[in-house]
């Protein structure tokens, strides 16, 4: 029981820093912050990719998360491109 209440504390931490660094990159996606949003992304898609390794979340959810960002970044960007044009 121990050492389950442990791994809930841990995986939890990690569950959580993932949800922070997407929710942190879709606002600055939505504040049209393309650039800083690019290297914060870099950061969430590394962090999901950190969780997927650690079990902490399926290889899928984690490949379909990093998806949609990417989705939304390229649309973002697509975006811009055509204001700036």
């Amino acid at each position: 029981m121990r050492k389950t209440a442990h791994r809930t504390v841990t995986n939890k931490a990690v569950r959580s820093r993932v949800k922070t660094m997407i929710v942190k990159t879709e606002n600055q996606l939505a504040a049209g912050d393309v650039d800083d949003a690019r290297k914060t992304m870099t950061a969430a898609i590394s962090s999901l990719d950190n969780a997927a390794n650690k079990k902490v979340i399926h290889p899928n959810n984690a490949a379909r998360r990093k998806s949609r960002l990417m989705k939304k970044a390229n649309k973002a960007a697509a975006a811009k491109t055509t204001e700036t044009k």
